[in-house]
């Protein structure tokens, strides 16, 4: 896998007591148990997308330049530094923010569990989808959605489990995740770059035809 598998949390995370309407109290991460790499942990664990520093230290009320110094011995430590043992996750800083991915050296091994009991060959579904991403990328869910006419979030999970598509950035006016083909896929293909993609685009609707169905929900 290029793109390594995200840590996700096992239990949901129960809210603490508000201060005032929807906003959490003030919590000195001092006091709690771990201090505030635990706390930066915690946050981490839960993020469904890289977080940049400054968000973090908005988190734990801490300045940036400190949650930077505790973000880097954390990496250092999951790297398994000064005799620790080295973790089976990683703790990466890429351009969006930080982020906790399994190990890159795991990434068999990951990649077996992913995909065990699944078919080596991908559905009709999936392919049909893979075409629309690799023809209009970078794109969104809901806008595959609209060329294929059915909801693709299924097999949108297929394709990333597979390492086929990825997440490459957000939609400047919806926020809506885009998505785009990976070197897996170029190599999975037998090709070097997307320009040896065969002539079919010309035959898919256009991405920008399809910018009034943001507002529908469909993302």
């Amino acid at each position: 896998m290029s793109e390594h598998v995200p840590a996700t949390a096992g239990t949901a995370v129960a809210p603490g007591p508000a201060a005032s309407g929807d906003s959490p109290a003030p919590v000195d991460v001092d006091d709690l148990p771990g201090g505030l790499p635990a706390a930066l942990e915690a946050i981490l664990m839960v993020a469904e997308s890289p977080v940049p520093a400054e968000r973090l230290a908005a988190a734990v009320a801490r300045p940036t330049a400190e949650v930077h110094a505790a973000l880097a011995a954390l990496a250092e430590e999951y790297q398994g530094a000064d005799g620790a043992r080295p973790r089976g996750f990683e703790l990466r800083r890429g351009a969006e923010g930080w982020r906790i991915y399994s190990h890159r050296d795991l990434t068999d091994v990951v990649a077996r569990f992913v995909l065990e009991g699944q078919s080596s060959r991908l559905s009709q579904a999936a392919l049909e989808t893979l075409a629309v991403v690799a023809y209009r990328q970078p794109v969104t869910r809901g806008q595959v959605s609209a060329v294929r006419g059915v909801n693709v979030d299924g097999v949108v999970r297929t394709l990333l489990a597979r390492n086929l598509v990825a997440e490459v950035g957000q939609d400047p006016t919806t926020g809506a995740v885009l998505f785009g083909t990976t070197g897996e896929f170029l190599d999975r293909m037998g090709w070097t770059s997307l320009d040896e993609l065969p002539p079919l685009a010309p035959h898919l609707p256009g991405v920008e035809a399809l910018g009034g169905l943001e507002g529908l929900g469909i993302d």
